[in-house]
């Protein structure tokens, strides 16, 4: 059976524009990479966990943010590594500082077989982004929910 990851595709309107709030994967991998990286905040989907209680908890662990709804569901979205994301939709009632993140951390070893274990940040960076932008900077995987957002909001 197919890992299942659960997230959020959080919104704010402003200035005539829809906007999306992505984030960046943190670690020595992602380091260099900027388009085709970013990534709704989401994660997996323990064993008999309800999907948007995965959603609401990880998003709260990568963005030190909480967020109560009301959530509209987009759909099941199969990635190209074969993992299923499923995804909601909320808008931000609150202001929220991308530069004033909080996310947790895993551990790797960094450099490869030195021995040495290092920390990183899940998320080492967020940003709100116009549905054209977000639809360079966002994972290939998950552009079809950029689009069905956009038709949800009447945008597309």
């Amino acid at each position: 059976m197919a890992k299942r990851s659960a997230g959020l595709l959080i919104y704010r309107r402003g200035d005539g524009d829809l906007k999306v709030l992505l984030v960046h994967p943190g670690g020595p991998f992602w380091a260099k990479k900027d388009d085709g990286a970013w990534s709704i905040p989401k994660g997996l989907v323990g064993e008999n966990e309800n999907e948007l209680t995965a959603a609401q908890r990880e998003t709260g662990e990568e963005l030190g943010v909480k967020f109560d709804g009301p959530f509209t569901r987009l759909g099941d979205y199969r990635q190209p590594g074969g993992k299923i994301v499923t995804a909601w939709s909320v808008e931000a009632t609150i202001d929220i500082d991308v530069a004033a993140i909080r996310s947790n951390t895993f551990t790797m070893e960094w450099p490869p077989r030195s021995g040495s274990l290092k920390a990183f940040p899940e998320v080492d960076r967020a940003g709100w982004f116009t549905l054209p932008e977000a639809e360079v900077k966002i994972l290939r995987g998950q552009r079809p929910m950029l689009l069905d957002f956009a038709r949800q909001q009447g945008a597309g």
